[in-house]
């Protein structure tokens, strides 16, 4: 075993196989798991964001999953800084952890840190919610994606929270935030092994196909409609919930929700790879092909 301290990312496209890979990982460098998926940290949401499972969990020490609750706002920056102490800790009883997610921010503000952000004019922050609020997303989409469409090309546009935040930042500063976005990498105290998982894409959207269907059948529906009162909160305006809402709420049928969902999963995985194809430090393997993946790590140390 190496004595450098090293973290193991595994990232990639939803539904690609990440939880089990980093299981896998885990179980053979006998370490822990951090999880840098942005929706699996709220502990009310469970069957629309594809947690690891009870036997997954116990299967390996798993961080920041259930680890808060949709009440609670958790930034990216919040995360850097937990994240690291959290590392810290594990880092002192191995050499080895393991970093598993699909949300590039989070893992960006792991592996590089955030740059400071500037101060917002909260009077604009306030227009914008509101105008959120009468004119719905799209208005916000259509604003960030004329004036900051690098930023707007390469986060998840289903979530308010970070349209809005683009818009902020432009509107206050008149810089974009895509131009702010880790423009300086922070030196960590440890080494980095990139690992992404990709399969050809029919594959991909098969598999996610097939995952929506199983969330139905586990009981999407009734999580949602237990969530109902927590419907304006930010954590629960994200695929999957969104559009069992609209159904709720007779806006739509069920059918019809259903294959929104699988289609915004679609988008969303093809976001996230736009997102981390311009990672040149990422090595690619094809999903259950754990073997070279340790082999590859093995060599890497």
């Amino acid at each position: 075993m190496p004595n450098t301290k090293t973290l193991i990312a595994i990232v990639g496209p939803t539904a690609i196989g990440k939880t089990a890979l980093a299981i896998q990982l885990a179980q053979h460098f006998n370490t822990e798991i951090l999880s840098a998926d942005s929706r699996q940290f709220f502990k009310e949401m469970e069957i629309g964001t594809a947690k690891p499972n009870t036997k997954e969990l116990a299967a390996a020490t798993h961080h920041f999953i259930n680890s808060h609750s949709v009440t609670q706002l958790f930034s990216t920056g919040d995360f850097e800084v937990e994240a690291l102490e959290k590392l810290e800790q594990i880092f002192e009883n191995n050499n080895l952890a393991i970093l598993v997610g699909g949300s590039g921010l989070y893992v960006n503000a792991l592996l590089n840190g955030l740059d400071e952000m500037p101060e917002i004019d909260l009077a604009i922050r306030e227009k914008l919610n509101k105008q959120f609020e009468i004119d719905g997303l799209s208005a916000i989409q259509q604003d960030l994606a004329r004036l900051d469409p690098e930023y707007f090309a390469k986060v998840d546009q289903q979530n308010p929270q970070r349209m809005i935040r683009g818009l902020e930042v432009i509107l206050s500063t008149g810089k974009k935030l895509s131009s702010m976005l880790s423009a300086t990498k922070k030196v960590r105290p440890f080494k980095v092994i990139k690992i992404g998982l990709n399969t050809d894409r029919k594959v991909l959207y098969d598999r996610i196909n097939k995952r929506v269907d199983q969330m139905i059948s586990d009981g999407l529906i009734d999580e949602v409609q237990s969530l109902e009162k927590f419907k304006e909160l930010n954590a629960l305006k994200t695929v999957g919930y969104s559009e069992i809402f609209d159904y709720l709420d007779d806006l739509t049928s069920l059918e019809e929700a259903i294959s929104a969902i699988k289609q915004n999963t679609r988008r969303f995985a093809k976001r996230q790879l736009t997102w981390f194809r311009r990672d040149e430090e990422i090595t690619w393997f094809e999903p259950n092909d754990d073997k070279s993946v340790v082999n590859f790590i093995q060599h890497q140390l």
